[in-house]
């Protein structure tokens, strides 16, 4: 599981860093809502910790942002922001849980997992792009009333694509989430770009709208577009 603490105060951020990684999450820091805003567009996370008081873009315009994107992930409010309006607001904004600062670790831990059991059982089920669609409960990909013969790393490369359809997904994301390789290299570029290519034949191939589109230099993405 990967967190997301954006928060400014460094003795905070580390604290809680470390507490996380001592129960085996991957944790990513942000230290202002910019740094946090581009980590959560170019990145993957299971769930973000949100400080209000951020310098340049506060918490609440992150959260905002976050939300008009589409990003469904859990974000659980730290602050010492305590009144009831304050606590309104941001849950009125998107926001999964709010805790106030100064906190107890344990309580952040037990909020923390119980947002992570629940985004995992309201998880989307099911992921659709125009005439596409991926049952993954079924594990079966579907075009136009075709299936779609995949092997489980096409399978698992789709399904990313359209997690994050509209957006690039880069090369280093792929290794990272898909791949779960650490870092990139020539050899796993070459190899990710030989799934793309088979992935796009078996899911544009028959078909005269394309889905998967290569953007030179940078990555890729899923979107729906004429042909």
């Amino acid at each position: 599981m990967r967190i997301l603490v954006i928060e400014d105060e460094p003795k905070v951020a580390d604290a809680i860093r470390q507490g996380l990684e001592a129960e085996h999450y991957d944790v990513a820091v942000a230290r202002t809502g910019e740094e946090g805003f581009f980590l959560v567009s170019a990145e993957t996370f299971d769930l973000v910790v949100l400080d209000l008081a951020l310098p340049g873009r506060d918490g609440l315009e992150v959260l905002r942002t976050i939300r008009r994107r589409g990003l469904l992930f859990p974000v659980l409010i730290l602050t010492a922001r305590d009144t009831i309006e304050d606590r309104v607001q941001g849950l009125d904004q998107g926001a999964d849980d709010y805790l106030v600062k100064p906190f107890a670790f344990p309580e952040l831990v037990a909020r923390i997992r119980a947002l992570l059991r629940r985004g995992r059982l309201d998880q989307v089920l099911r992921l659709k792009l125009g005439d596409l669609e991926m049952d993954l409960v079924r594990h079966q990909v579907v075009r136009a009333g075709n299936v779609l013969e995949l092997t489980g790393r096409e399978f698992d490369l789709l399904e990313y694509l359209l997690r994050h359809q509209g957006h690039i997904v880069s090369r280093e994301m792929l290794a990272r989430d898909v791949w779960r390789q650490a870092a990139r290299s020539a050899p796993l570029d070459n190899v990710i770009d030989v799934q793309i290519s088979r992935l796009r034949r078996k899911v544009d191939g028959p078909s005269g709208r394309r889905l998967l589109h290569t953007i030179r230099g940078v990555g890729f993405t899923a979107r729906s577009e004429e042909a």
